[in-house]
């Protein structure tokens, strides 16, 4: 009943009343932001902005050419070119103001030619923008400049290179595609740079659990150096350091879930009971360590986090995704199944990101049958060198228990893929 009252209500009628209801909200927010910046020059107040959406909506719907439209638009902007003279006398030069008014004018249009939640967008970021003038100040003001540059180059990355890229195999011994292998640049690097921004501006005083579980986002194998680097330094628990160890590893897997389903959902698939395993059995054993420990001093991490969105580091990763292309295809093709096991193992004490990804975007001669078992081998053995990263760089008992469960990891690992295989 509600539906077909709407239905029979005419659209001009339900398009004049949304233009005039936005137009005296964002007009009253307007007022409020003045009255609270102490303004003493506007144009207007609440009234103004209704008749400015009704100018703009009503010249819209009676000239089918637009003509009225724009002239109205040069009629509007004559008057606040007034208004901002006005304002340059008293030594104020914002034209936040006259800008506003010119988008309230577009109110009309808006409401007739796009979709009601189009409109609804634009009334609210206009309101935030009027609501929000501290939180974007204090945003503006702690945001470094360099965040500007690395944001362009992301965008880049994306947005530009991404699309121009061929989707054809690269060479005969290269069985995966240009656009591919930037795909994953563009992926592992999104997920770098998500941990960096947290790292950066929501957790600028760490703790050693909060590094382990935005390091394990950005690397658990980095993640792991720098909590063995921390426990040598100083005299910490030994429940808290092996926890943060962890959590940075089950991290890892979540992060290996999340692209591995961008990549190949059928082998995402079949890797979500494992891996879903070895994370619930991870955070239990976590947990825990922390109920028994709970009355120990959390130790803040203040080494800074080295920014991800290198050129450089792109390229490598680039590099090192088509050398395991090339491998897996050499491996795959000369030795079978049985070759591809080893050399998941062995790339497992590498950095396993690259293999993994060009492992499922490679057109290769074996079944997510083989490609499953692949991956959980060499994620178990990139355990195994974390837990002897750990035990290095520490160099005392509080990585311990961290560590046994590393190892733990990677012999459950190896017995549940060579049971998969066989």
């Amino acid at each position: 009943m509600l539906m077909e009252f709407y239905n029979a209500i005419p659209p001009l009628l339900v398009q004049f009343v949304m233009t005039v209801a936005f137009s005296f909200v964002v007009g009253l927010e307007f007022r409020n932001y003045h009255h609270s910046n102490d303004y003493k020059l506007h144009f207007g107040s609440t009234r103004t902005f209704v008749l400015i959406g009704l100018f703009g909506f009503v010249l819209y719907t009676l000239d089918a050419s637009r003509l009225l439209f724009a002239a109205g638009l040069l009629l509007l902007g004559g008057l606040l070119l007034v208004f901002y003279w006005r304002l340059s006398s008293e030594k104020l030069f914002s034209l936040f103001s006259t800008l506003f008014a010119l988008l309230i004018y577009l109110i009309g249009p808006i409401a007739s030619v796009f979709p009601n939640w189009f409109l609804v967008l634009f009334i609210v970021v206009l309101i935030l923008l009027l609501g929000e003038k501290p939180l974007i100040h204090r945003l503006s003001d702690q945001l470094a400049n360099e965040e500007i540059g690395t944001l362009a180059k992301f965008l880049i990355m994306s947005g530009v290179i991404l699309p121009l890229l061929p989707d054809h195999p690269i060479a005969p011994m290269l069985p995966v595609t240009y656009y591919r292998v930037w795909l994953a640049v563009i992926i592992v690097s999104g997920f770098s740079y998500l941990s960096y921004l947290i790292s950066t501006y929501v957790f600028k005083s760490r703790g050693l659990l909060v590094t382990g579980l935005l390091g394990g986002l950005y690397s658990s194998t980095a993640a792991t150096i720098i909590i063995g680097r921390r426990a040598h330094d100083m005299t910490l628990s030994s429940r808290k350091v092996s926890s943060a160890l962890i959590i940075a590893t089950t991290m890892m897997y979540l992060r290996l879930l999340a692209i591995i389903w961008v990549f190949d959902r059928s082998a995402g698939l079949q890797l979500l009971m494992p891996f879903t395993v070895i994370v619930a059995s991870s955070g239990l054993v976590v947990l825990g360590l922390l109920m028994i420990n709970n009355h120990s001093t959390e130790l803040h991490d203040s080494s800074e986090i080295k920014h991800p969105l290198e050129l450089s580091t792109a390229i490598l990763f680039a590099l090192l995704f088509m050398l395991f292309t090339f491998l897996t295809q050499y491996v795959t093709t000369h030795y079978g199944n049985q070759g591809l096991t080893s050399l998941a193992i062995i790339v497992g004490l590498t950095d396993i990101d690259p293999f993994i990804l060009s492992l499922l975007s490679g057109k290769f001669a074996v079944s997510d049958s083989v490609i499953v078992p692949a991956v959980i081998l060499a994620s178990g053995s990139n355990n195994l060198l974390k837990a002897a990263y750990a035990l290095a760089f520490a160099r005392n008992r509080s990585v311990l228990l961290g560590a046994l469960w590393l190892v733990a990891l990677c012999i459950a690992s190896v017995v549940y893929a060579f049971g998969q295989m066989g």
